[in-house]
């Protein structure tokens, strides 16, 4: 457990790996490098899933490569076409920390319930594992936001895991359609307040309160979005605590 006795997630907007010079090679950013240190683990163990990828083979290769040379014991849970560990509850539970990667994140939640992922992970935050992850991987820990998983055009979503009670915007700052769609569902109650990041960013939470922002970018920033009592919405930019390494 974290090992700190403390629950974290930190939900990211986008921006968890950056491109090397090598084609076709990525390197982890400096998110996942927080990520880790919330573990208070010398070498934590970190577990990747991409079962919003449908487990895609390459997306998981890439993401082990970019932990190469990290201090950290990688392994990954995929569900395609079964479950490649005998005791999924206990891998999860095994971990220090969680990377979920992007994708479809209507898929994943599926997926995991059918599997009884959903509660594992409920479990495993409470014994303290640090939950992360990107996009769809971001918005499962919420009650929810928007989402490609439909189709192009953004659809609202709220069947997240819950465990934080607030809805989420990822993508914030690359595409066009998550501001405005937020911010509606928002003023329309379709989803509670919550808030969002800018590529780059991510969304501090201990237990169910966020804490901070960070980012990789001066000019990234996270928002708070909540009914203003009049049938509108507020949005309060947050500034976040830039990562330099």
């Amino acid at each position: 457990m974290s090992r700190s006795g403390q629950s974290h997630i930190l939900a990211i907007g986008g921006g968890s790996f950056v491109p090397t010079e090598r084609h076709g090679f990525l390197k982890a950013s400096p998110l996942l490098r927080y990520a880790l240190d919330l573990t208070g683990q010398d070498r934590p163990r970190l577990g990747l899933l991409s079962t919003a990828t449908g487990d895609d083979s390459d997306w998981l290769l890439k993401m082990y490569g970019a932990f190469a040379g990290w201090d950290v014991e990688v392994s990954h849970l995929t569900v395609f076409p079964m479950p490649n560990v005998a005791d999924p509850r206990a891998w999860i539970l095994e971990q220090d920390v969680i990377y979920v990667s992007g994708g479809s994140v209507a898929n994943l939640m599926a997926l995991w319930r059918l599997h009884g992922l959903d509660e594992a992970f409920a479990e495993a935050w409470r014994a303290g594992v640090v939950l992360s992850g990107q996009s769809a991987g971001a918005l499962c820990w919420h009650v929810g936001g928007n989402t490609d998983s439909f189709g192009p055009e953004l659809r609202v979503w709220a069947d997240g895991m819950g465990l934080l009670p607030y809805s989420c915007g990822v993508h914030y700052d690359s595409d066009p359609q998550r501001r405005p769609l937020l911010q509606r569902s928002v003023a329309e109650g379709e989803l509670p307040a919550g808030y969002a990041a800018d590529e780059g960013v991510g969304l501090h939470y201990v237990g169910t309160e966020f804490i901070q922002a960070v980012s990789t970018r001066p000019d990234g920033y996270a928002y708070r979005v909540e009914h203003d009592g009049d049938g509108g919405v507020k949005e309060f930019r947050i500034e976040p605590r830039l990562l330099t390494s």
